[in-house]
């Protein structure tokens, strides 16, 4: 009896160690890498089967955030832009809050933010520049500012696309603004912490040929550890930036990344180093982070021109030191980069499917969502393209811009107003 016993505690431990939330953008870290196990030996000639179809997400761009048997994401309705809670085992919507008093006006009107689980809460960044705190079980609001706070800039007219960043006490933000570029608040109450600064520049042309522009970018905070000072990493208008997580002074800026049209993927971090890229026909850079005084300062170590590598907005993954993700400006090819050297691995491949490509890795794996909405299942390795399958999803309208996400052994496929479930794990 005991063996018995033994054995089903040791199969229910390694049951819980390979399946996990995904609690914020990006997954654990931000990193778009899932820990999961065991996903793929399935995976059948169309495809992994589908678990269920959900309408009633509302329209947009915004992924999805897990936690235990619940999903969250955010969509435009008539009436609003609200946060809509998922029964993940059904589909079933178990609740819906609106974040703000209609659909926002702006180019391609829908939701961006992916909600942020933290306990008992969700964080959010509304298009329009709102940031609200919601109980996560009922979608009661906690807290919320507005952007005007700090008057809020977007570098140009697609709207917020933040999701936000909690670390520790804290959830910070970026409004874009002259009075907080990036602000850190109270995650319990939104009252602020400290804010952070720009320095004011003389006008600045990107790579493009497009004046740089003030305001916050279409992209997402991460923490550094680099040159051993704790900093927060965000792209935005006038380029990379750094800023130092104990009080927001800020340590450093790369501007050759900046176009003047739209900042967007988020970083990659590792160790003191830091890969970026912009698409708009500007380009990719290593940088690394070294102390400078009291201070920190950001070197680079190479540059990739556009025609070599430039990532729009599918965004980046970092596995065993190369660099998968979608090459070009709207063409979102394959492509695999070693980080340490820039030096090409494999690619841009002319794969299955068109335009943009997102991605997320797992258990050995790459998944490739291309615009068109095709799917493609790859090999992560620096030797070939090499594809396992493909398939097209049980439903597609418009651009599947929306990053695919893993967990619970489930893939999660965010089309608009549908929300499909793919069982990767029987």
């Amino acid at each position: 009896m005991r063996v018995v016993l033994a054995l089903f505690l040791i199969v229910g431990l390694v049951g819980a160690i390979s399946a996990e939330d995904w609690l914020q953008w990006r997954g654990a870290d931000r990193a778009n890498r899932s820990s999961e196990i065991g996903l793929f030996e399935n995976w059948a000639a169309d495809g992994p089967p589908l678990a269920w179809m959900a309408s009633g997400m509302g329209s947009g761009y915004a992924s999805v955030s897990v936690s235990g048997n619940t999903i969250y994401t955010t969509g435009n309705f008539a009436d609003s832009q609200s946060v809509v809670a998922v029964d993940a085992t059904t589909g079933d919507v178990l609740w819906k809050q609106p974040i703000t008093g209609g659909p926002p006006k702006h180019g391609y009107e829908g939701s961006r933010t992916t909600p942020t689980i933290d306990g008992d809460h969700l964080y959010m960044v509304s298009s329009d520049g709102v940031i609200v705190c919601l109980n996560r079980h009922d979608g009661s609001e906690v807290w919320k500012r507005d952007y005007k706070d700090w008057n809020g800039k977007m570098m140009s007219g697609w709207g917020y696309s933040e999701s936000p960043l909690v670390d520790g006490e804290r959830v910070l933000c970026t409004p874009g603004g002259s009075q907080g570029m990036i602000v850190a608040l109270n995650k319990m109450t939104g009252d602020e912490i400290w804010t952070s600064l720009l320095p004011s520049y003389d006008d600045e042309t990107g790579l493009n040929g497009k004046a740089l522009k003030d305001g916050a970018g279409y992209s997402s905070i991460v923490i550094s550890q680099g040159a051993g000072v704790k900093q927060y990493v965000q792209l935005v208008g006038r380029g990379l930036i750094g800023v130092r997580a104990s009080d927001g002074k800020f340590l450093w800026r790369y501007d050759q990344v900046a176009n003047g049209t739209a900042n967007i993927p988020t970083a990659i971090i590792d160790g003191d180093y830091i890969f970026t890229s912009t698409g708009y026909n500007t380009g990719s850079a290593l940088l690394k982070l070294t102390s400078d005084g009291d201070g920190v300062k950001a070197e680079e170590v190479y540059w990739l021109d556009g025609k070599k590598l430039q990532n729009k907005h599918g965004g980046m993954t970092l596995v065993d030191g190369y660099i998968y993700c979608g090459h070009g400006n709207g063409s979102g090819l394959p492509i695999c980069v070693n980080m340490k050297s820039g030096e090409v691995a494999w690619g841009p491949e002319r794969a299955e499917g068109k335009n943009e490509t997102s991605l997320v890795y797992a258990d050995g794996h790459i998944i490739f969502r291309r615009e068109d909405g095709t799917v493609i299942l790859a090999k992560a390795t620096p030797k070939k393209f090499d594809v396992v399958g493909t398939f097209k999803p049980e439903y597609q309208a418009g651009k599947s811009w929306a990053h695919p996400v893993i967990a619970g052994g489930k893939l999660y496929l965010r089309e608009q107003d549908k929300l499909m479930c793919y069982t990767l794990k029987r």
